[in-house]
């Protein structure tokens, strides 16, 4: 639901009414991540999407329902082998999605989607499973550990509740937890699922040249936040990057050492000129960040690597470096190397092998708990 705080926001300064399906659980192959979300207004307005268009139809029916009787309802959409006219997932997978009105854990929806709204980090964690009279009651949550609104029932509960989302939030995740109604951690009581809300990750993209104008519109279709950094200021300048968020002109392992960097972080350096990249390289290997990619040919990569375990890089830190940087999909000019290098950071994001689908044999759609890069659900 957090990722419509902008039109829901508005929705509800101008007064409007409207329900939210949100997909709570997912099994098997299925298009869209828990937390998706469809939002329908009561004069028929429908924005997000739960499915990409597989059950679109039925839960904009359900919505409209749910703002007629204002009853919480969760339903299961699945593939039919019986009826393929049913409405399900072609995909075969199932989804669970829960339909709110809004009104049901008012103070913290409210309060949630005013921060995700304004680019506040913030976690809603709502009951999507247990007791009819608990469903889709919610809790917010800050980094600082403030709150709003509650789940009822057991003074346990929230303070549990709390605590996990907080912990989620702190990765910038988004997923399930199980709990009791007491507040334990007993499984089979209620599920609880966690929205967090969190600035964009970064990606820092060193050397003001043709490729990175391409990769930098590149990361901004991905949802990063870009920053070009070269430190020869007749390159790095707004006319070449306007798509970036930021161009900065400063040595780029100097500029590397003094900006702030998280576990999403990616760093793509296309310098590929030693004095640039064995000081940047060697700031950056050692850096907790996603993505560590770099340009050059294969002859540059071994007098590159080379050079950087003559400055003091372990095998385990240079076994972090993409390099050559990107997917080999035979590119050849700028916007095909972006998409390359942005192929390989989702495929590294998400536990990709970056191989054909066609007669792979692997799922299409991952846990996110099995991808390298992301921490697992506390």
């Amino acid at each position: 639901m957090l990722d419509l705080a902008g039109h829901l926001h508005e929705w509800l300064e101008e007064g409007r009414d409207f329900a939210v399906a949100t997909v709570v659980a997912v099994g098997g192959s299925a298009p869209r991540p828990p937390g998706a979300a469809l939002a329908v207004s009561a004069d028929g307005t429908a924005i997000g999407s739960v499915s990409g268009g597989c059950v679109e139809g039925a839960v904009y029916d359900l919505c409209l329902q749910v703002l007629q009787d204002g009853q919480t309802r969760v339903e299961r959409f699945g593939y039919s082998d019986e009826d393929a006219l049913a409405v399900g997932l072609t995909c075969g997978g199932t989804i669970d999605i829960m339909i709110t009105p809004y009104g049901v854990g008012r103070t913290a929806q409210a309060a949630a989607l005013s921060a995700a709204a304004h680019g506040e980090p913030v976690a809603l964690a709502r009951v999507v499973h247990g007791p009819p009279g608990l469903l889709g009651r919610a809790v917010l949550v800050r980094p600082d550990g403030t709150h709003e609104g509650s789940l009822g029932g057991h003074p346990d509960l929230d303070r549990t509740a709390i605590a996990q989302a907080g912990a989620l939030l702190d990765g910038g995740r988004t997923g399930t937890i199980e709990v009791s109604e007491d507040g334990s951690h007993c499984l089979g009581g209620l599920t609880l699922l966690v929205e967090s809300a969190v600035s964009a990750p970064r990606m820092i993209v060193f050397g003001a040249i043709d490729f990175a104008a391409a990769l930098a519109r590149a990361g901004k279709f991905l949802g990063y936040h870009v920053t070009v950094c070269d430190a020869r200021p007749v390159f790095a300048t707004r006319v070449r990057f306007p798509e970036a968020d930021e161009i900065v002109v400063d040595w780029p392992h100097r500029y590397l050492r003094r900006t702030e960097t998280d576990a999403r972080t990616v760093l793509c350096v296309l310098t590929h000129d030693a004095k640039f990249d064995i000081p940047l390289l060697t700031e950056a290997l050692r850096l907790p960040v996603a993505y560590v990619g770099a340009m050059g040919s294969r002859r540059t990569h071994q007098d590159r690597n080379r050079r950087l375990r003559e400055a003091g890089l372990s095998e385990r830190e240079l076994a972090r470096l993409r390099s050559p940087i990107g997917l080999d999909l035979g590119a050849r000019t700028p916007e095909e190397t972006a998409l390359s290098i942005a192929a390989e950071i989702v495929a590294a994001r998400h536990g990709g092998t970056g191989r054909p689908l066609t007669g792979a044999g692997t799922p299409i759609h991952r846990d996110e708990r099995a991808a390298g890069q992301l921490p697992q659900p506390v």
